[in-house]
């Protein structure tokens, strides 16, 4: 039976195929279907996990103990997952372990373009990168037969284009395996020095082995036809060839690491013109002209952003430039955050006070546009707290009294509780502000700790974020209602005036996953001045018009923010 799936659906479902019994992941895009997707299925365990690192630890662990165990995370998130995952490749596996991880070339959604081939390359981890949804799938089993032949952790790596297109998959049966048994090994599994020495020998001995027998893997194949031209590709760009060019002879790579150098000599002496086509970095053409083999791709296609079908024909076979769509009329929309979004109350306070906000990644990033224009620096999860933390050690406690950090709660989970911690052991001043919406919002509403509820909605254990603060020796730990914008910003010059470290909680749950019981607020024309106030928190409600503003009801939730900043009376509820 065939099905029409994501990549991600098919990773998934490869996953259950292959026999996999347990599976750890952090939410981000674009792999956060992946294990969305797993929760649906009772052969597998899963779990939401704090953080990349815990999630590689918790399938490194089940792996070693005999069950087939996988984790899931966007490119950045393999950089907080590096510690064990590179040590991993030193202590090798028992049953399979595959770490998947979604890169996204063109930062749809991420701060960087960074290329997981790399980091396959560094950690000397066997890298397969799918082209479609089928081999989403296919691979998926491969990865966990290349890990357990070879005693490896196997990277899965998508781009944006696979993990978020669908295609037809065949479905398989799942392949039941029982638990392999665990021998209590210290020579191997405990890395001391002493131990992974004699480790890595093995390793440079397995990576050998794995580049000599990649020539001969069906996953690596040559696809003759003119000779003329020659393209090495992979993953989404196989795609873009297959269109663009469809004449020319293609090696198409699924083991982006280690690469199969004899298919590839090969190949380059069968071609008259060589290219080598592929996202992001030229790792497969810098490793190719290191061997003296004539080549070129980047020279025309560059670093920068995704590639395309129109712009391969545009590069390599003179075609016109691809111009924009057809925008006549349409303006531009930047993100914004939702109608009824607690962070807008956050924000508008904050730029009221003219506060230096050091920010983290998620929907609170958007405050950083107009007219709230409330965020100074973003950098990764966590960073919001370490660099104001930083900013008042270089410039004393008057930049404190000045500067803020702001992260949600699933960021605080993830990696804001150490750098607190850290402010707090080193005598820090400062405020951290942490916005509670209940949910880990900016990518799609997956639960985490702060709110109690596991990747399946049931209920478990909640983090305490007050008494954890009062714990670490937080001075003052307060909750406010974004929503009450006077006591917002009571609490904020209260709290940024203190002689110590204090904890702001800005606690109502996203407008997205309440059910909305207010009225929508209407505009009385007569009242209405036109002075902008209401502008100021930037809701996608509020319409500005010559004679006023008008509140579209379709997009108001009735929060009531607009209604404060208005000193007519002109915004009130509809009758």
């Amino acid at each position: 039976m065939k099905q029409l799936m994501l990549g991600n659906e098919a990773i998934a479902r490869g996953a259950y195929e292959a026999g996999v019994r347990v599976s750890s992941a952090y939410p981000g895009t674009p792999s956060t279907e992946i294990n969305e997707n797993i929760a649906n299925i009772k052969e597998i365990y899963s779990e939401w996990a704090p953080n990349e690192k815990v999630a590689v630890e918790v399938a490194l662990g089940s792996a070693v103990s005999g069950a087939r165990a996988m984790a899931c995370m966007k490119h950045v998130g393999l950089n907080v997952a590096a510690d064990p995952f590179y040590t991993a490749t030193y202590t090798g596996v028992n049953a399979g372990l595959v770490v998947v991880v979604a890169d996204d070339p063109g930062m749809h959604s991420s701060q960087n373009e960074q290329d997981t081939r790399l980091i396959a390359r560094a950690s000397h981890a066997p890298c397969l990168d799918p082209s479609n949804s089928q081999e989403c799938k296919d691979f998926m089993k491969l990865a966990f037969e290349i890990s357990e032949q070879y005693d490896t952790p196997v990277i899965v790596r998508l781009t944006t284009r696979v993990a978020h297109a669908r295609t037809l998959v065949e479905l398989g049966e799942r392949e039941e395996r029982e638990l392999l048994e665990y021998k209590k090994d210290i020579k191997k599994y405990v890395s001391m020095p002493a131990n992974m020495i004699g480790r890595h020998l093995v390793v440079e001995d397995r990576e050998k082995r794995l580049a000599e027998d990649a020539s001969a893997m069906p996953v690596n194949r040559i696809e003759w036809g003119d000779r003329k031209v020659g393209v090495i590709t992979s993953g989404a760009a196989y795609n873009y060839v297959k269109e663009a060019m469809p004449e020319v002879s293609v090696l198409k790579l699924g083991l982006a690491y280690p690469m199969p150098r004899r298919l590839i000599e090969e190949f380059a002496a069968g071609v008259e013109t060589l290219y080598v086509i592929e996202d992001m970095e030229p790792f497969y053409e810098d490793t190719i002209k290191s061997w003296g083999i004539a080549c070129s791709g980047k020279d025309k296609t560059g670093l920068q952003g995704e590639l395309f079908m129109h712009k391969l024909e545009e590069k390599f076979k003179g075609a016109e430039p691809a111009g924009p769509a057809n925008t006549q009329g349409i303006p531009n929309r930047p993100p914004v955050l939702c109608p009824g979004c607690p962070h807008r109350g956050l924000y508008y306070v904050l730029g009221k006070l003219k506060l230096t906000v050091c920010s983290d990644i998620g929907c609170y990033t958007l405050g950083a546009l107009p007219p709230l224009s409330g965020v100074d620096t973003c950098v990764c999860m966590g960073a919001s707290i370490g660099m104001a933390h930083g900013m008042e050690k270089a410039r004393g406690t008057e930049q404190a009294k000045h500067t803020v950090a702001v992260l949600g709660d699933s960021t605080f989970c993830h990696s804001g509780m150490t750098g607190l911690l850290n402010m707090a052991y080193n005598r820090s001043v400062g405020t951290v502000i942490i916005a509670d919406n209940s949910i880990t919002g900016m990518t799609g509403h997956q639960n985490n700790p702060a709110n109690g509820l596991d990747i399946h909605g049931e209920p478990t254990t909640q983090l305490d974020i007050v008494k954890l603060c009062e714990a670490m020796g937080v001075a003052s730990c307060r909750i406010v209602d974004p929503f009450d914008l006077k006591e917002t910003e009571k609490v904020l010059r209260e709290e940024v005036e203190r002689d110590g470290l204090s904890v702001v909680i800005s606690r109502r749950p996203c407008a997205l996953i309440i059910k909305q019981t207010n009225k929508p607020f209407v505009s009385d024309p007569d009242k209405c001045r036109n002075c902008g106030m209401c502008l100021k928190v930037g809701c996608p409600a509020i319409i500005k018009t010559e004679k006023g503003v008008k509140i579209d009801p379709t997009q108001c939730v009735g929060c009531g923010m607009c209604a404060q900043l208005c000193h007519f009376g002109a915004l009130h509820t509809a009758e």
